[in-house]
């Protein structure tokens, strides 16, 4: 745990990007709701990261594109964030507005022969998928114990033991900056392994689009096989993937490799800085302990990269993200 010291330490971290005209205008939008310099770590898988200049927690998807119209009509930055895996916030913290993103509600229609989960984006995934599992539905079992959120799921097109989303994906309703709402089709998103167009865009110097709701088609299926199936993925995962704070898997596996296997063989396997390491159990899994700094996991990222690159030749590409005030000269 951090001490009260640190944590003020920390609170001060963060570069400024609003303006105290700015901070009225939220204050008088959300009131008490809205925190400032709120240190992140709390919200994270890794259990790093600095403080948000502001936070605002959307409970509603009415709340959230609320939130992101007034960022985008101020002109400020502002990053959504909601199961917190899958990236590293930066020990100097995220300027601008971070809206950590709570809007959970879930509706099932029956559409002829399979059923449709319409889901805000802020839903759970692992719990969204044992809730269609107990309805007997098929189409999510492979993300019972996946970490995040329905929305970064439609992101990433996330996916684990032979499923993902583009297999499930019917639209989803994503609040473009200057357009409002506008409804993707599977087809829309581009899917590839492990990324989408919204994805690709995140490398661009360009507002971000947020995902506010999504719909998947389930097919009806046994509860006690779809049970069973995700018993099997479930002791899959915890004999091969690692406990305790981690963003998942670092790396995406290159084409005709695993990125583990590539890692583990470059001798890295157990690899440390700081209170950072590469797991023993599973080489595409940093682990963190407390009191670990996002520079210290994006030190050992560099270390394993190069050691893959010079060995094999193979340039890994990461699959979580990099969020914050990084200075990427050093």
């Amino acid at each position: 745990m951090k001490s009260d010291a640190g944590e003020r330490d920390e609170r001060m971290n963060v570069k400024t990007a609003v303006s105290e005209m700015t901070r009225d205008r939220f204050v008088e939008a959300f009131g008490d709701t809205l925190k400032l310099n709120e240190p992140l770590a709390r919200y994270t898988s890794a259990r790093v990261g600095g403080p948000a200049e502001m936070l605002l927690t959307a409970h509603s998807v009415t709340e959230l594109r609320r939130a992101v119209e007034l960022a985008y009509s101020q002109r400020i930055p502002f990053f959504v964030l909601g199961g917190g895996s899958n990236i590293l916030v930066s020990d100097e913290g995220i300027s601008g507005l971070v809206i950590l993103n709570r809007a959970r509600n879930v509706r099932f229609r029956h559409n002829g022969i399979n059923v449709v989960c319409t889901a805000e984006s802020g839903a759970n995934l692992s719990s969204l998928a044992r809730q269609c599992i107990a309805k007997g539905l098929s189409g999510l079992e492979w993300a019972v114990g996946v970490p995040g959120t329905v929305g970064g799921a439609v992101v990433g097109n996330a996916g684990a033991h032979g499923g993902d989303m583009k297999d499930i994906l019917l639209d989803a309703s994503i609040w473009e900056p200057g357009n409002g709402v506008r409804v993707y089709s599977n087809s829309d998103m581009k899917y590839e392994y492990r990324s989408s167009v919204l994805k690709r865009d995140q490398h661009k110097a360009r507002t971000r689009r947020v995902v506010l709701s999504a719909e998947m088609q389930l097919v009806p299926e046994s509860v006690e096989v779809l049970t069973a199936r995700a018993d099997a993925f479930t002791a899959q995962r915890k004999q091969s993937q690692p406990g305790g704070a981690s963003m998942g898997s670092m790396f995406k596996n290159p084409e005709n490799y695993y990125a583990g296997y590539l890692i583990e063989t470059a001798g890295m396997k157990g690899y440390q800085i700081g209170s950072a390491r590469i797991s023993e159990k599973h080489a595409n899994f940093f682990v963190s302990e407390d009191g670990t700094k996002a520079d210290d996991i994006r030190a050992l990222i560099a270390e394993a990269w190069n050691s893959v690159r010079d060995q094999f030749g193979v340039e890994m590409e990461l699959e979580v993200e990099l969020v914050g005030n990084w200075d990427f000269k050093s």
